[in-house]
């Protein structure tokens, strides 16, 4: 039967989610996932109602410009700078993102990279695997620090940063936090967390972590002077996005000693990661899988899938998307195109 609507996919997805899509609409799904230059974007995009991309596609202005058929762009992450949401505001396409879906796999990352650097596993994984483990260890050996009882800071305190607060209460931690704005009550008592100055949560936390959205404002929102007023017995845990924290900085600070350790899984201009991270035995460091569980992916990707079927004006919630970035778009949803 033929479909009103093509879509492309700019990567594998699980079988079941392309074949949900596939009842609606007809899809054009890569086999493989790649970084693709703009001019190869623009051709993919051109024939097409809407897409599914990830954060290595930028959609900007002039890989749309001239686009008189597409309506959607459903971003498989939560974050979206890869999108020209107000690019794509103006020309009538519709834009989405996969929230809260990803929460508390992200959550409990975010713990695993702060147990891993606080205890120094990746570093004595790498001597154990290196052989160098020949005999008793010595009492000093692999002194970490700990976690249990400590004070946890949390720059950034929406829904992951108020899933990571929640595991706090297992580890007998105290919880500092600090947004743009204060939590409601009611929240704050949840997640038994108390706001305080951002100067004031980065001198009094044991263990940072950091839970931003990336914007202009929070470009370097932890640089040399943040890092200052840090304990220097601190770790400090990065889920949010790279350019969000110095990294040089940062790996000056690790290398001096003013900083116990890291965790780290985002960088600035990623997938590059500044050699000097690459060199410290007190950074622990991943290649942005905060989000990857099975469980996870596959939501995401089936919210991705959900976004895209409803603008089109498919499934139980046609005509608005579960997740819009632009709702101020859907009035005027390519009228000269439908």
């Amino acid at each position: 039967m033929s479909k009103s609507h093509n879509v492309w996919v700019s990567r594998p997805l699980f079988p079941e989610v392309l074949a949900h899509l596939a009842q609606y609409v007809d899809v054009r799904a890569e086999t493989d996932e790649r970084q693709r230059p703009p001019a190869e974007l623009r051709e993919k995009l051109a024939d097409v109602d809407g897409a599914i991309v990830g954060l290595g596609e930028r959609i900007d202005a002039g890989v749309i410009a001239g686009n008189r058929k597409l309506r959607v762009v459903a971003n498989l992450a939560v974050g979206y700078n890869n999108l020209d949401v107000p690019a794509l505001t103006s020309a009538g396409i519709l834009a989405t993102n996969t929230p809260d879906v990803l929460n508390e796999t992200t959550a409990d990352y975010a713990w695993t990279l702060l147990l891993a650097a606080a205890r120094h596993v990746s570093s004595a994984e790498r001597w154990l695997r290196a052989g160098q483990w020949r005999e008793g260890m010595r009492f000093h050996d692999w002194l970490g620090m700990d976690v249990h009882g400590k004070t946890l800071g949390i720059l950034g305190m929406g829904r992951i940063g108020q899933a990571i607060a929640r595991r706090a209460y297992g580890f007998g931690m105290p919880v500092l936090y600090h947004n743009r704005s204060r939590l409601p009550e009611n929240i704050e008592r949840d997640c038994r967390a108390r706001w305080v100055e951002k100067a004031d949560l980065l001198r009094r936390a044991d263990h940072l972590i950091l839970v931003l959205p990336y914007n202009a404002q929070n470009h370097h929102a932890i640089g040399a002077a943040e890092l200052a007023l840090m304990k220097p017995t601190a770790v400090l845990v990065n889920i949010a996005r790279g350019g969000i924290v110095d990294d040089a900085a940062l790996a000056v600070a690790l290398r001096e000693g003013r900083l116990a350790a890291a965790g780290l899984d985002v960088f600035e201009g990623e997938p590059s990661v500044h050699p000097a991270l690459l060199e410290l035995d007190n950074a622990v460091l991943s290649p942005h899988i905060a989000s990857a569980s099975a469980d996870t992916r596959r939501a995401m990707a089936q919210l991705a899938a959900d976004n895209l079927l409803a603008a089109l004006g498919h499934g139980p919630d046609a005509g608005h998307p579960p997740s819009l970035l632009n709702p101020e778009a859907l009035g005027a949803v390519h009228e000269a195109k439908t």
